[in-house]
């Protein structure tokens, strides 16, 4: 399988970077898996699970949102968070969502919807890190 670099960069830290067979993205429109070749694009991210393969392994990363852009150098995510499942806190994120779903009764209209929004994908990653799959 051909393959392409990837770079995933927060804030914080280079999280990765080398080259992989496939990365799976959590896309603001949808989950997208790139490949080497991949046409040109730029996609937001939003809160996901985003999966690296290389050489048959996947290794999961937790992205809280982002960009993610892929070009004739390979693909790169700008993620404003980026932790392996490994490093997660899952009772500090457990306590993330409960202060989230506290402060939903303080918003209203479009902040409220972008807020229940934020909250499901949170729910979404809790939900995931709590299947058999990824432990």
């Amino acid at each position: 399988m051909a393959t392409f670099h990837f770079d995933l960069v927060s804030p914080e830290k280079l999280a990765f970077s080398g080259e992989v067979d496939q990365v799976d993205v959590p896309g603001l429109e949808g989950d997208f898996g790139v490949l080497a070749g991949h046409a040109p694009v730029v996609a937001a991210v939003r809160p996901g699970i985003l999966t690296v393969t290389s050489g048959g392994t996947h290794q999961k990363i937790i992205v809280l949102g982002g960009l993610a852009e892929m070009s004739d150098q390979g693909l790169t995510v700008l993620a404003d968070v980026a932790t392996s499942i490994e490093e997660l806190d899952r009772a500090r994120f457990a306590d993330k969502i409960s202060e989230m779903e506290a402060k939903l009764s303080e918003k209203e209209g479009s902040a409220l919807d972008h807020a229940i929004e934020r909250l499901d994908h949170y729910k979404s990653i809790q939900n995931q890190l709590n299947t058999t799959a990824l432990h």
